[in-house]
């Protein structure tokens, strides 16, 4: 994987494994109604700045997306929108650290598992399907893009 670092070029048209953490690695979506809350405001976010979405998981101190984000948006924007919107949704305050890990995989599938396997790994479930809070589950739409 290509690491961007801390600051982001614009990227489009490129898959992109993003990571982001909650401030002190608080457990904050260990609540299933903030977990729930994390996803809708996904897809909220991708109606106003168009992205495939090819796999996330909601994990209780951080998230992981598999996504593409389509010109002229921006993965800075789209990340943007979704952390100050969530924040403002959940109305409990700040609750983000201030910036986010950006990854272009060379192993798009690989990264899609790692994803998958994260609750797994953190033995939050026993299979990934069964985690409710990722694509995994089968529950929630990805590949989509409005």
């Amino acid at each position: 994987m290509i690491n961007m670092g801390q600051r982001h070029i614009e990227q489009n048209d490129v898959t992109m494994f993003v990571t982001t953490n909650t401030l002190d690695r608080k457990r904050l979506f260990a609540n299933p109604a903030y977990a729930r809350e994390a996803i809708d405001h996904l897809y909220r976010v991708q109606e106003r700045i168009p992205f495939l979405l090819f796999g996330f998981v909601i994990m209780p101190d951080h998230l992981h997306f598999l996504l593409n984000v389509r010109a002229p948006g921006t993965i800075s924007g789209v990340m943007n929108l979704y952390k100050t919107g969530l924040t403002f949704q959940i109305g409990i305050g700040a609750f983000w650290q201030p910036r986010f890990d950006l990854r272009i995989p060379n192993d798009v599938y690989a990264a899609l598992r790692y994803i998958y396997n994260n609750p797994v790994k953190a033995k939050l479930c026993d299979t990934a399907e069964s985690y409710p809070w990722s694509s995994a589950s089968g529950k929630w739409d990805v590949s989509l893009m409005s």
